[in-house]
């Protein structure tokens, strides 16, 4: 398991120094509002203990826009495998101009996407290709466990990877573990528990890798699980922070650290130090 401290934008303007010093970080304890001063500690955690997770909801896709009119929609064959809609792409185009003016771009080490098509289109669109500076676009890999919530939605099921290969040759399918998709059914829909589950698993996987600056494209309840999940002993201010809805193709900044640099008991049922 993984504790994340959140920080938000203040990454992006102004905290890169610390990539050669420590990240610094606040463990709360927090007993009521007037003892907030007097129970706060701090600590330093060296920077190689931590990482810069840029999680990126997709843009506008065309089942966003039928499912704001119907949810019924949902269940339309005609949303396979969702494509980004026209103020999706015009979503994509800003962050993409967003990440090279803020300087993020250089920054990325990876990009993680899942392997549907709205989450790919948007991880290409916003991360990929040469930019006019002559930097080239950092690795994109396709992980299955940070894709969408599976099952009973045509929307959520993806297409081979034999032919997003063709449509997609800069990203790296080689961690897919199947060709065809194995985890989508038609009349079983994941829940809210196996989806936060899949998610502690990727992050999980995602401390694991050698890079310190990870982008990670991927879906609306996704992160919504994944981060109620990790957000469970937080004071509900910061929570609420965290948690907050994503937007279609909104980039959010946090810092990724062990809990058991900081020997944080466990409070996710998963015993001993986390």
């Amino acid at each position: 398991m993984i504790f994340f401290s959140f920080i938000r934008n203040f990454i992006l303007r102004r905290a890169y120094f610390l990539r050669k010093l420590c990240v610094f970080l606040f463990s709360f304890s927090y007993l009521d509002s007037a003892d907030m001063d007097s129970t706060t500690s701090q600590c330093l955690i060296p920077l190689g203990h931590s990482k810069i997770i840029h999680l990126v909801r997709h843009a506008q896709a065309n089942h966003n826009v039928a499912g704001k009119k119907d949810l019924g929609a949902l269940l339309s064959p005609e949303f396979f495998d969702a494509q980004l809609s026209p103020l999706g792409l015009e979503q994509v185009s800003n962050l993409c101009n967003y990440v090279n003016t803020s300087g993020l771009f250089k920054k990325i080490d990876l990009v993680i996407t899942s392997p549907l098509l709205r989450a790919m289109q948007t991880a290409v669109g916003v991360f990929g290709g040469e930019r006019s500076s002559g930097l080239k676009s950092p690795p994109i890999v396709a992980v299955e466990l940070c894709r969408e919530r599976t099952g009973v939605h045509p929307c959520d099921k993806r297409r081979t990877i034999t032919e997003y290969s063709s449509l997609f040759p800069q990203i790296d399918f080689s961690l897919m573990e199947s060709d065809d998709d194995n985890l989508w059914k038609a009349d079983v829909r994941e829940t809210d528990e196996e989806v936060a589950a899949r998610g502690l698993k990727f992050m999980n996987w995602l401390k694991t890798r050698q890079e310190t600056e990870i982008a990670v494209v991927t879906h609306h309840r996704f992160l919504q699980y994944t981060l109620n999940a990790l957000a469970n002993d937080f004071h509900p201010s910061v929570r609420s922070e965290m948690c907050k809805e994503f937007v279609n193709c909104e980039l959010r900044s946090m810092v990724m650290v062990d809990k058991r640099m900081m020997n944080c008991p466990a409070t996710d049922g998963s015993g001993g130090s986390v």
